[in-house]
């Protein structure tokens, strides 16, 4: 959650007033940036090349190392940090930072039209509680007892908690192989979250009630108003977020017994770490992959991600990998595979947001895993839909991204 998937979009209006439309500008002669056009990002017959080129790759990339490291990270400032008073302190910096630079992208049609105002505030300081306040700010919690690998797993089931939370919220039908991962998901959580000896199970508790929290706001973020950036969106959701942590820290006395002098040098790198690579670095390389690669690919960190996390936590914290983690991970994992990868045949694009189903692009995706955005797709894909959402989204990422050429290539 770390990760920051951004979340947009407002249900079933039209994309011009959907929560991160964005006027017509240079877009695509080809797929989701043209109306009437599939998704066409998809992945090469055999013998042909990759799509997206190397930079997006090395994007996706930076996604798969940088967020699943943000575990790791929110460990070892836990060491020294109080828990909402450091995650507080990471979104409301990264928040500040990236704010000023999003709000001057784009062209000046574009600046003109996308000027969020109070709606947008409230739906995005929704979002951001739900995300980054609860979601995130349950993970740091955990962590200072909590293992960063076992925390990264459990935080992996966002996806299964997304469906329900869309079945309940939109009432959308979950298709038996949506079902059929739910119950594998469920078995899995039950062998992570089965206590060993005198450990308490109130930290397990806190995160799933944390993934849950990330999959409602994920669902929530479909259905209320957004910018047409979707950095800037980030920086809001961040700024909102980062707020709402700190109210927390003052309110469970952790400002109050903060001492500067005792905050580690360790604990203090983590700390940048969380706010630069962890928050900044890592959104800019996903919506740089959201825009180039295909949904297969860019889905594929919500389970890289606590893979990697497992493993830097092993050979960097050296974090004892229990044959329970190893199995309940692998049980939950192949939940959130079978979640993701259940696709139907594409078809045109029909002018419509794909509700629940959007790709992260606004704020949640600088940070769903405790660093990054949740997994956008989850929603239609698990209902066995057409990834119209997605469609949706890269459109007004294109949009935003090439505003400001395509009118001075006029």
């Amino acid at each position: 959650m770390g990760s920051t998937g951004v979340a947009g979009g407002m249900g079933s209006k039209s994309v011009a007033q959907d929560g991160t439309a964005a006027p017509p500008a240079a877009v695509p002669a080809v797929g989701p940036g043209r109306p009437g056009g599939a998704d066409r990002r998809r992945w090469p017959r055999r013998g042909g090349t990759l799509p997206g080129g190397p930079g997006a790759w090395a994007a996706l990339l930076v996604v798969w190392l940088v967020w699943g490291s943000t575990y790791i990270a929110i460990r070892v400032a836990d060491e020294s940090l109080p828990p909402l008073a450091m995650a507080g302190t990471r979104y409301l910096i990264a928040g500040a930072l990236l704010f000023p630079f999003a709000r001057r992208s784009g062209g000046p049609r574009l600046r003109a039209a996308d000027r969020p105002g109070i709606k947008q505030w409230l739906a995005l300081a929704l979002v951001g509680t739900l995300l980054l306040a609860f979601g995130n700010g349950a993970a740091s919690y955990a962590e200072t007892s909590l293992p960063a690998g076992l925390t990264a797993l459990l935080i992996a089931t966002v996806p299964i908690w997304m469906v329900l939370a869309d079945k309940i919220i939109n009432g959308r039908a979950i298709p038996r192989t949506g079902w059929a991962a739910l119950v594998i998901g469920v078995v899995g959580v039950g062998i992570l979250a089965r206590p060993h000896g005198h450990e308490s199970i109130l930290p397990t508790l806190i995160v799933l009630g944390g993934a849950l929290c990330w999959g409602t706001g994920s669902v929530l973020a479909g259905r209320l108003p957004a910018p047409a950036r979707p950095l800037l969106g980030s920086a809001m959701e961040m700024l909102a977020g980062g707020a709402v942590l700190a109210v927390l820290a003052a309110a469970t006395g952790e400002l109050s017994h903060l001492d500067p002098g005792q905050v580690s040098g360790r604990s203090a790198l983590a700390l940048l770490y969380l706010i630069g690579p962890g928050s900044l670095l890592a959104m800019t390389c996903y919506v740089i992959a959201l825009r180039r690669l295909p949904t297969a690919a860019v889905s594929t960190y919500a389970y890289v991600n606590p893979v990697v996390a497992v493993a830097l936590g092993a050979l960097l914290l050296g974090e004892r990998l229990t044959l329970t983690t190893v199995l309940g991970g692998a049980v939950v994992l192949a939940s959130v595979i079978l979640l993701l990868l259940r696709r139907a045949p594409e078809k045109p694009d029909t002018g419509q947001t794909g509700g629940a189903g959007c790709a992260p692009v606004s704020g949640t995706a600088v940070t769903t895993t405790p660093g990054a955005p949740s997994p956008g797709q989850a929603g239609d894909v698990l209902r066995g839909e057409p990834d119209t959402g997605r469609a949706d989204v890269l459109r007004q990422v294109d949009q935003a991204a090439g505003a400001g050429d395509g009118e001075h290539h006029r």
